[in-house]
């Protein structure tokens, strides 16, 4: 196993790590709808607890509201009970066919906290990319004191992970900085 195998399993688990931040991104509130919004609401179906996106079609008609059409209508009840029982403080209206998902517009205090949030999740995913970094370039120097690696490689290595680290703390923070912006939006 040479440096370039270390640099690929690196690179395999930043990109991982940029997929989770996206899925925690998507759950923050901002203000508008989003099919993400309901990821995490799990609906009481016939003794199983199953995500809403498994059962109904959920469309954006309008910027703030989600409309949720049941594949089987029996579940309305339950659909409705679970999103008002989740802690995304959503008001569900049952017309008996659909559930529509008006979503409030956030206080300038509550766009502050949800901001805070973001930049709470952005500094985790960064600080787990630099822990995954150390891992690596112990890994690479264990190699060349076993003599696996030449010292040129070595540096070599770490010079192509740092520039991979980089970039993707940039991707972080351009990612968090977008979800700012569209929190702060009115």
């Amino acid at each position: 196993m040479g440096w370039e195998q270390v640099h690929k399993e690196l690179g395999q688990k930043m990109d991982k790590t940029i997929q989770d931040l996206k899925q925690k991104l998507a759950k923050v509130r901002t203000g508008r709808a989003s099919a993400g919004l309901l990821d995490e609401v799990r609906v009481n179906y016939y003794g199983q607890m199953t995500p809403v996106k498994q059962m109904a079609n959920i469309t954006i008609p309008e910027p703030r509201l989600i409309i949720i059409q049941p594949y089987d209508q029996n579940v309305l009840k339950e659909l409705e009970k679970s999103i008002l029982q989740s802690d995304l403080g959503l008001n569900p209206h049952n017309d008996g066919k659909v559930i529509r998902v008006p979503i409030p517009e956030l206080t300038e205090e509550r766009r502050k906290e949800m901001v805070k949030v973001v930049k709470k999740i952005g500094e985790e995913h960064k600080v787990a990319i630099r822990q995954e970094r150390g891992k690596a370039i112990d890994i690479l120097r264990k190699m060349q004191k076993e003599k696996q690696i030449t010292e040129d490689e070595l540096r070599r290595g770490q010079d192509e992970m740092q520039k991979k680290v980089d970039k993707t703390i940039k991707d972080i923070d351009e990612l968090c900085a977008k979800k700012e912006k569209e929190i702060l939006e009115v």
